[in-house]
């Protein structure tokens, strides 16, 4: 995780730096400055994160120079084969997206709900009776 919070911290202080010069270079106008400043902030903020959480848990290989390929071979996780669920989640992103782009408030509650209920799909897949674990 220091990896990252490297990264991130990083990119704060490269947001920040381009916002001091983009405001030199623009008469300090305030909507470029605000967005670069923020976005450092933002990132500033998961680089904290990530260097809080790396403190706590022991190194991983990306962390260790002296790390072998081969300490980073295992098991990642479970990642399901062949669920449906996310394409209902992309689509009804889409709508949300759709809904806030054009301020269609019917159609946001509409795609938000469609979205809270495919999350939840998602979700509880493997909790559900046709493919619990047995």
């Amino acid at each position: 995780m220091k990896l990252e919070a490297y990264l991130f911290s990083g990119l704060a202080v490269f947001l920040v730096g381009t916002a001091v010069i983009y405001g030199a270079f623009s008469d300090w106008e305030p909507v470029g400055m605000a967005g670069l400043v923020l976005s450092g902030g933002l990132s500033i903020i998961v680089g904290g994160f990530f260097w809080f959480v790396s403190r706590r848990i022991d190194p991983r290989p990306e962390d260790r120079k002296d790390a072998d390929i081969a300490d980073g071979a295992g098991e990642l996780g479970f990642f399901s084969p062949g669920s449906y669920w996310p394409i209902g989640i992309a689509a009804a992103a889409g709508l949300v997206a759709l809904g806030l782009a054009f301020f269609y408030i019917w159609l946001l509650l509409i795609a938000f709900a469609v979205l809270m209920f495919t999350v939840g799909g998602l979700l509880f897949e493997y909790y559900s009776r046709a493919n619990a674990a047995h």
